[in-house]
């Protein structure tokens, strides 16, 4: 793979915006075309906190780079791209993700020399007008799944095949292979039909995510100081009587006022609810002695995820013994599992030299022992060596990715659990845990 490799930037028209967020002086941009992003009080908070702001024409550029290299890497002409996420990282445009993670209406074409074409939804083209990377934007045309196309969703999906046909021979000649992340069956037939070999985009785009630039770095500590600022105010609102939905709704809005974008799972749980986990919040009023966990599933500003994970001691008092042994072993077990990061330490290693999870809590165990982070939970899965696949992930860490280390401790039928996790950056000599937020201090002991 060449690493020089760089897509030069399209002319666009000057009036399109290539807006940063910032303005020169560094303050925020209240122009009213500037894309989604951090408010005010996010800079402030970040400023005083001694963080980076990412310079996001550079961020843009090295993802787009990145996607590039590894459709060079395996010879495809280019990649199709209806993850939003996924879309996310090639554009940068962040029009209605959630909402097209279940209504694929918005698609996107990278070349492998770097063409960008955005499929947006109708009357949106305005949405990402201010990103210059994307050198086309077409309304319509891909939305090919029946809650928009009915029964003519065979005819879209032809047509969208066409254009996709006539850019890949435009760009890339005779290499008919092209990538595709997900797509419906309508499109896969209609590629088929036009002789267009479809290749994994998931492993494409996987592999490009997994390694962050400098500047992809800074917005996701910035994402984290954000998470971490919401889970103090958690922490100062925490009482008994209040419940799980109360408590959870804070991390929400606290994202929400300094440009956070959303939160993927509603994972917070209390007293008996906290074992078995992966409980949702609901209505119970959470009591004198309880134990609250929560995984923070952030996505924040600059749409990068904060995946964090705490348990909490609720009230005056002093946790029991029981609650304060479980909290240890998780501790023991993630800080122990983290002093294996390093540069060249194959994935395979991390599970067979991991922490061993003792019989009382291996039943219930999480479904990974560590995973990739950036814009979500990624590329790659560290398992625990009962569901170690083997091939399934021989590679190596490299500085750049990011893992979350996690544990969830409870016994089957216990009344107690402990959900744990950090997110930790593989640097060139070791590691650097970018979760700052303290661990309970009762429970910690």
């Amino acid at each position: 793979m060449d690493d020089t490799f760089s897509i030069a930037n399209p002319k666009i028209d000057p009036s399109r915006k290539p807006a940063t967020g910032l303005k020169p002086d560094g303050s925020p941009d209240d122009n009213d075309r500037v894309e989604i992003g951090p408010t005010k009080l996010a800079f402030d908070e970040w400023a005083a906190l001694g963080l980076e702001i990412p310079n996001l024409e550079r961020m843009r550029q090295y993802r787009l780079d990145r996607l590039c290299a590894e459709l060079r890497k395996r010879d495809y002409g280019g990649i199709v791209l209806f993850d939003p996420l996924n879309i996310r990282y090639a554009t940068d445009a962040s029009n209605m993700q959630t909402w097209t993670t279940h209504n694929p209406a918005r698609a996107c074409f990278v070349s492998a020399d770097g063409y960008v074409i955005l499929w947006d939804f109708y009357n949106c083209s305005h949405m990402s007008s201010y990103l210059p990377l994307i050198r086309e934007v077409r309304e319509g045309g891909a939305d090919f799944f029946y809650f928009t196309a009915g029964d003519k969703v065979d005819e879209v999906a032809k047509g969208f095949a066409a254009q996709i046909d006539e850019e890949m021979r435009k760009h890339s000649g005779a290499n008919r292979r092209v990538a595709v992340d997900r797509m419906e069956v309508a499109g896969v037939r209609a590629f088929d039909a036009l002789g267009l070999e479809i290749m994994s985009g998931q492993e494409v785009t996987e592999h490009a995510r997994s390694v962050k630039g400098p500047e992809c770095l800074k917005a996701m500590r910035c994402a984290l100081a954000t998470c971490e600022i919401a889970l103090a105010e958690m922490v100062r609102q925490l009482q008994p009587g209040m419940t799980e939905n109360e408590l959870w709704a804070i991390l929400h809005a606290e994202n929400i006022r300094r440009g956070g974008e959303w939160i993927e799972t509603r994972i917070l749980s209390s007293g008996p609810r906290t074992n078995p986990w992966f409980q949702e919040c609901g209505p119970r009023i959470i009591q004198e002695g309880d134990l609250v966990g929560l995984d923070t599933d952030l996505v924040g500003p600059y749409g990068m995820c904060a995946d964090m994970s705490r348990t909490w001691f609720c009230g005056e008092g002093q946790p029991s013994d029981e609650q304060k042994r479980i909290f240890a072993f998780g501790h023991e077990h993630i800080t122990t599992n983290m002093e294996m990061l390093k540069p060249g330490v194959s994935f395979t290693e991390l599970t067979h030299n991991s922490h061993r999870l003792t019989d009382e809590f291996r039943d219930q165990r999480y479904g990974v022992m560590m995973h990739g982070v950036g814009l979500c939970d990624e590329w790659p899965a560290i398992f625990y060596p009962e569901d170690f696949r083997d091939g399934s992930f021989d590679y190596l860490c490299e500085p750049g990715m990011v893992l979350c280390v996690e544990i969830y401790a409870g016994a089957v039928g216990g009344k107690h659990g402990v959900k744990l996790e950090d997110q930790v950056l593989i640097t060139e000599t070791g590691y650097e845990n970018l979760s700052t937020f303290p661990f309970d201090a009762k429970l910690l002991g």
